[in-house]
């Protein structure tokens, strides 16, 4: 089961330069702009609604969170890993909210979990009792979707059992032609990119891609010039390199359970990503003699130009700022950057770009596939998503570039803007 320093005027350049590996990081002089460091972020109040869930049979603690309705929806996936919190989960419907109203989807975010080890016998039946007690959110306001530890394979099996259509089912239910609907979702479902892979599954790590060559574009590097160390690489780590590397980029670096595999002049993402198992562990019998094998946490430290935490969250701490030699983070994974280490970064001149934009292609294009804006056809996804995302990330790196506004302080502006604009709007599902 898969339950898987110019200390002139305190800016840093971002045009051309030198190939990366100096990890020679400029610093800002954070004396003389303090403003744009103040965290006044607008989504941070309390959740509109809160459930908490005891399994009768095993004891497992549950939660739903669900932190903005719009339109009276929520969307956001469910989580199942042993020491999920109702913390964490309520910090990721934040963030969920976030993402949303970044990308102007109209509904709201929400997020669930579970603590549990998904490899726990008998998981998939403390999952289907969770959604069974949460079946009247499931039934009228709340769109779910896989999540660390929950694949949506899982999610099919769970909601045919308690005889709801999938887990679009909410939404759904605000279409005039409820089946028809269903039809067409799941026809874009199953379409597959050029490489045969499925595009449910590959379109969020395209996002990130993306969001990667728009601030490598903000640096003045050409893919070719641009090098990349990705943490994790699963559904949204290894989407992204393979994107990546498509692109051209380097990809010098990866990560997963077992340690990081490293080669200045790029690793052969291709083959690797072949390797992997089904936990997302690559066999290392398979990797090159010429590939350096380095501890896990070295992915973080390695010189590169963007750095991409595409693993778990909390990944950056303030402790371990001061060894990143990256230029830009862009974070994959939700909240992979605790607020004191993004200041830290910021402070030392390096950017992040946050997980409510960077990984937020999934959502989007779900949504938009729900709304009728995108189909089968892969080409108009990849093409709506690289506009949206090149065009936000472009939005933050120039604010950084001209007052160093950090970009999730901009980024937080257009999602504000969008959750007005999308006050009392009614939704409809064609």
């Amino acid at each position: 089961m898969t339950l898987t320093h110019n200390p002139g005027d305190g800016r840093t350049p971002l045009g051309p330069s030198p190939v990366s590996g100096t990890g020679t990081v400029p610093r800002i002089d954070v004396a003389q702009r303090t403003e744009p460091y103040t965290r006044t972020d607008p989504f941070d109040r309390p959740a509109a609604h809160e459930v908490a869930w005891t399994d009768p049979v095993t004891g497992a603690r549950g939660w739903l969170v669900v932190h903005t309705l719009v339109g009276g929806l929520a969307t956001g996936g469910t989580r199942m890993r042993s020491g999920c919190t109702r913390d964490e989960v309520a910090d990721l419907a934040r963030c969920m909210a976030t993402k949303t109203a970044a990308f102007g989807l109209p509904v709201g975010g929400a997020k669930a979990g579970v603590d549990l080890d998904p490899r726990s016998p008998g998981a998939l039946g403390v999952l289907e009792r969770f959604f069974a007690d949460l079946r009247p959110w499931l039934e009228r306001s709340w769109v779910t979707a896989e999540d660390l530890g929950v694949a949506q394979s899982d999610l099919d099996v769970v909601f045919t059992r308690l005889g709801l259509d999938q887990s679009f089912h909410a939404a759904m239910l605000r279409s005039p032609d409820p089946a028809a609907t269903l039809a067409r979702v799941r026809e874009g479902l199953a379409a597959r990119d050029g490489d045969g892979l499925p595009l449910g599954d590959v379109i969020g790590g395209y996002g990130v891609a993306q969001a990667c060559l728009g601030a490598a574009a903000a640096l003045g590097s050409d893919p070719e010039r641009t090098t990349v160390a990705i943490q994790g690489i699963g559904t949204m780590g290894g989407g992204a390199a393979w994107y990546l590397h498509e692109a051209g980029v380097r990809v010098t670096a990866i990560a997963d359970a077992a340690g990081t595999l490293f080669h200045p002049r790029g690793l052969d993402i291709p083959a690797l990503l072949a390797a992997r198992d089904h936990y997302g562990e690559i066999d290392r019998a398979t990797v090159p003699a010429d590939v350096e094998v380095l501890p896990r946490d070295a992915v973080l430290t390695v010189p590169v130009d963007i750095l991409v935490p595409a693993a778990v969250s909390y990944a950056l701490r303030e402790e371990s700022v001061a060894d990143v030699s990256a230029r830009v983070v862009v974070e994959a994974a939700n909240s992979a950057t605790t607020p004191a280490a993004e200041e830290r970064l910021a402070v030392r001149g390096i950017p992040v770009v946050p997980d409510f934009v960077a990984n937020a292609g999934a959502a989007a294009w779900a949504w938009w596939l729900l709304q009728g804006q995108v189909g089968t056809d892969p080409q108009d996804s990849f093409n709506r998503l690289r506009t949206e995302m090149r065009g936000k990330v472009a939005h933050m790196m120039d604010a950084w570039r001209t007052d160093h506004t950090v970009p999730r302080r901009s980024a937080w502006g257009f999602a504000a803007a969008n959750l007005e604009a999308l006050a009392g709007r009614e939704i409809t599902i064609p």
